[in-house]
């Protein structure tokens, strides 16, 4: 027990206040049908379009009109914007945003911090019609990891690697490993992210080889890859 200034005693226990935490979520939105969502009691949910077995986590926005698909975790404070598109089994951790136009496909990683964008030139006075933003595209398997920067307008193929903190300016070719301001590829990954040597195997049993365009990144050289 312990004196209150007035030299009363009070519970060493705290009160919870738990219970009495409104939620976040809008009077006016409608939370996904899914059987099998998690909705945080923080978080807002507007889209419908949201497939089983997602977890949305507190203080997330997930807009009206977004598309977020099967299997997906999004971390504490992710935003999605109405026109994004986020496929199947993909993680986005904590305080990424990810706009209109841009869409990850199936089991694409995103470290916490990422940014994408969707305005190349952007004006307070002279605002860009959605109809211009700019496409941005992250291919099936690849990961980018935290406080990576992407540009609109560019595509990060298959299994590709982006380095913590990178600036990605241009197209990643698949399987591509790259770091640094501007990104720049500095090797090649497996799809199961380990680097691979000048043969382009994989202590796993994977075997790549270049594509006929170079641009291309590596394609499979037996199957399973």
């Amino acid at each position: 027990m312990r004196p209150r200034a007035d030299g009363t005693r009070a519970s060493g226990r705290r009160s919870s206040t738990r219970s009495r935490v409104p939620s976040r979520r809008s009077p006016g939105a409608t939370p996904p049908t899914g059987r099998s969502v998690f909705v945080h009691p923080q978080a807002l949910c507007e889209s419908e379009d949201v497939g089983p077995g997602t977890r949305v986590w507190a203080f997330a926005h997930v807009m009206v009109g977004a598309h977020v698909g099967a299997g997906c975790n999004l971390g504490d404070h992710v935003f999605v914007e109405t026109g994004a598109w986020i496929g199947d089994r993909v993680t986005v951790k904590n305080q990424v945003l990810v706009w209109d136009r841009v869409t990850l496909e199936d089991e694409v990683f995103v470290g916490p911090g990422v940014v994408f964008t969707n305005d190349l030139r952007p004006r307070v006075r002279f605002r860009t019609p959605p109809k211009d933003f700019l496409p941005t595209r992250v291919g099936r398997g690849a990961a980018i990891g935290a406080n990576a920067t992407i540009r609109c307008g560019v595509t990060v193929g298959a299994n590709a690697f982006v380095a913590a903190g990178g600036v990605v300016i241009r197209d990643v070719p698949p399987h591509a490993l790259v770091a640094g301001n501007p990104a720049r590829r500095i090797g090649w990954v497996c799809a199961c992210a380990e680097t691979l040597g000048s043969d382009f195997t994989c202590r796993c049993g994977r075997r790549y080889r270049l594509a006929a365009d170079g641009a291309a990144g590596l394609v499979p050289a037996n199957r399973g890859a």
